[in-house]
């Protein structure tokens, strides 16, 4: 028993019937593009997370500067 049912045989048969329909120059092909577009997949995840990373970033020094802001308004109504 193979995958599911199949066997090693019927996996074969369909491996030549797949190689004789789409020649391996077509197969190779359209593996690099395969290959490609996951790439592309891959890098637009990391960039998407790069970006919520620096938002992250951005939200945290505005609630700093916001928090001295509040500080210094303090200091100078004491010092009134």
């Amino acid at each position: 028993m193979g995958f599911g049912g199949i066997s090693i045989w019927q996996l074969l048969i369909v491996l030549v019937i797949v190689l004789l329909l789409f020649g391996t120059k077509r197969l190779r092909n359209m593996g690099s593009d395969l290959g490609t577009a996951f790439k592309g997949f891959k890098k637009a995840v990391g960039d998407g997370e790069k970006e919520k990373d620096k938002d992250k970033i951005a939200d945290v020094s505005k609630e700093e500067t916001i928090i001295e802001g509040e500080a210094t308004r303090e200091k100078d109504k004491a010092d009134s």
